[in-house]
């Protein structure tokens, strides 16, 4: 295959170029961030470019290294706090980023496949259970609604113009290089030796944790769907469930620390209690997640105090 990833440079994009490289396939990278050849080659990418997702780079990619087989877009906004507080930047960054990736493909390159990362955001904050991928998608936030923007722009493309793509939901995300949410936090706090560590919210929230080398694992085994199908999404989540007070107790077991952690009992506005996916789909097509969650977060401390010595 020859795959282009949009936002390689990111945290799930690193790891999916490992994969991808791994296995012997040809990948090429577009989005932000200064990589040197040496630097893009050392993690997998044949090529990179450092620049907006428009025609002109699209062009030039494709002219130095030929068409893609297969595009992972991972590109767009990463954030529900600065969805909120810069709207129009998050939706530049997911909305309009995809609208110029799809009018590209539409007239360059149409018979490439389409693998475009979503998040559970889009489920909104009133589910309790697993969520299908039939339900209702009620976002509450910018984030999530630019998320349902751009899955809404990729089934028109798969329909009006026959571009196959596949929407991936993703949950819960973790793992190594990870520097930002709730397991940096929790471990910044442990490296400077708090013993009180208060959280928000209630303890009790439900999220569905995946270790991002799992989702580059999911990313790849999705990437040729269907003969007959243009369009679909699928729940990128364990159908596992850990509150957030065991994954703080967890992290606090693997540090070895004897740190104490509450929680403030105020939860942000429109945070969900509870965010699970039903695998249903997932368990159909054969994918398997192999990373036990006390396995992933003693390799997440590991990598944090690797990183910080």
């Amino acid at each position: 295959m020859i795959v282009w990833i949009t936002g390689a440079n990111g945290f799930i994009g690193r790891h999916l170029v490992h994969e991808l490289a791994g296995a012997g396939h040809a990948v090429h990278g577009i989005g932000h961030g200064a990589l040197d050849a040496t630097e893009a080659r050392r993690f997998g990418l044949r090529s990179w470019i450092n620049g907006e997702i428009d025609a002109a780079n699209l062009d030039a990619l494709a002219a130095a290294h030929g068409l893609p087989t297969h595009l992972v877009h991972l590109a767009g906004g990463s954030s529900v706090g600065i969805s909120i507080e810069r709207p129009f930047e998050d939706f530049s960054r997911t909305v309009a980023s995809t609208a110029r990736l799809l009018e590209w493909l539409r007239g360059s390159a149409r018979d490439c496949a389409v693998i475009a990362a979503s998040s559970a955001a889009v489920y909104g904050a009133d589910h309790f259970g697993p969520i299908a991928e039939s339900a209702i998608a009620t976002p509450v936030s910018p984030y999530g609604q630019h998320k349902f923007m751009m899955e809404q722009l990729c089934r028109s493309y798969a329909q009006s113009f026959g571009i196959r793509c596949t929407i991936v939901r993703l949950f819960s995300v973790y793992g190594p290089n990870l520097r930002k949410q709730l397991l940096w936090d929790i471990c910044s706090r442990l490296q400077a030796k708090e013993q009180t560590l208060t959280l928000g919210g209630t303890g009790n929230e439900i999220r569905d944790w995946t270790d991002v080398r799992d989702v580059a694992r999911l990313l790849v085994g999705v990437a040729e769907p269907p003969p007959q199908e243009t369009f679909r999404v699928i729940n990128g989540g364990s159908g596992r469930g850990t509150s957030v007070a065991d994954i703080a107790a967890g992290l606090v077991r693997q540090w070895g620390s004897s740190a104490v952690v509450r929680h403030s009992g105020v939860s942000r506005p429109g945070d969900p209690v509870s965010l699970l996916a039903d695998d249903a789909m997932l368990r159909q097509i054969g994918f398997d997640w192999c990373i036990p969650l006390d396995q992933g977060l003693a390799d997440y401390v590991a990598w944090f105090k690797g990183q910080a010595s």
